[in-house]
């Protein structure tokens, strides 16, 4: 079923260099889909590029996700590429690691125009082209964090919520048109996300936190973003045990406050402890 909805189309997939992203863009080549791209990094979106093995060569677009004058004119030749574009992948963006009284307004800033305004404006740009032809569809990589806050990621929580506001607006305009979105909430993936995150000052935070390290891998993580797009799925949760704290911040939002208040970092080892899973590896230190 999944390489009939995706054989011979078109995905633009951003913070397609690593992580879910370079999952994602290696699982439509590998479904047959003819593929866009997109990061900062030239070098690891050509390994990318040099990895994917279906018919058609991947198109290197690089930018700036967070340069949004810039972004109708990267949306105009990703568009040029193939001709449209089918599945639009908003995957790129950027952490946050930091109390709320010590980070910057720029950090705040840098994270939303990253994380919240890029999209917009690529979405704005490629949606008239996907109405005239009754056909398209958004996947937006979003984030536990789009459910609930958390200590030390205020911007990214932030910047995540302010997606999920956004595109579930656009599935109330565009349902009736043929026009697709689904929001994928990944858990605890391994990726450098922490690593890269950005600190107080806007230096990278450097250090991959031992939950992501053991986390599921970003392909698993992909093959399964992907079924739900392919089931037409307005919503997927992905990872471990971790991801039932959505559906906790519904049913008991006080509990799933007092278990993420110390320390997110610990949420996974809470949660199993709160519902009686992992006595052994919940109660190894971090």
């Amino acid at each position: 079923m999944a390489r009939a909805r995706f054989e011979n189309s078109v995905a633009w997939v951003t913070g397609a260099s690593s992580g879910i992203g370079r999952a994602l863009a290696l699982e439509f080549d590998r479904l047959g889909a003819r593929v866009i791209l997109s990061g900062r990094n030239v070098e690891r979106l050509d390994e990318v590029r040099q990895a994917c093995r279906g018919p058609t060569d991947p198109h290197v677009l690089p930018f700036d996700l967070s340069d949004l004058d810039e972004l109708p004119t990267i949306a105009s030749k990703a568009m040029a590429a193939f001709g449209h574009i089918d599945f639009m992948v908003h995957n790129a963006g950027v952490a946050h690691r930091g109390l709320v009284v010590d980070t910057g307004l720029d950090v705040d800033q840098y994270i939303m125009a990253t994380n919240y305004f890029g999209p917009v404006v690529l979405t704005k740009a490629l949606l008239p082209s996907m109405l005239q032809r009754r056909s398209g569809c958004f996947v937006v990589v979003s984030s536990l964090s789009a459910k609930f806050g958390g200590p030390c990621m205020s911007a990214y929580a932030a910047s995540k919520h302010a997606l999920h506001g956004f595109f579930e607006s656009l599935v109330a305009e565009v349902q009736s048109e043929n026009i697709q979105v689904t929001m994928a909430i990944p858990g605890f993936i391994q990726t450098d996300i922490t690593k890269d995150a950005l600190s107080v000052g806007g230096t990278d935070y450097g250090k991959v936190l031992s939950m992501y390290q053991r986390a599921m891998p970003p392909e698993v993580c992909a093959r399964r973003l992907l079924r739900a797009v392919a089931a037409g799925r307005r919503e997927v949760l992905i990872g471990g045990v971790e991801v039932w704290s959505a559906h906790l911040q519904r049913i008991a939002p006080s509990l799933l406050a007092l278990l993420v208040r110390s320390h997110p970092v610990r949420m996974k080892r809470k949660i199993m402890r709160a519902l009686g899973l992992g006595r052994e590896s919940s109660e190894r230190r971090e």
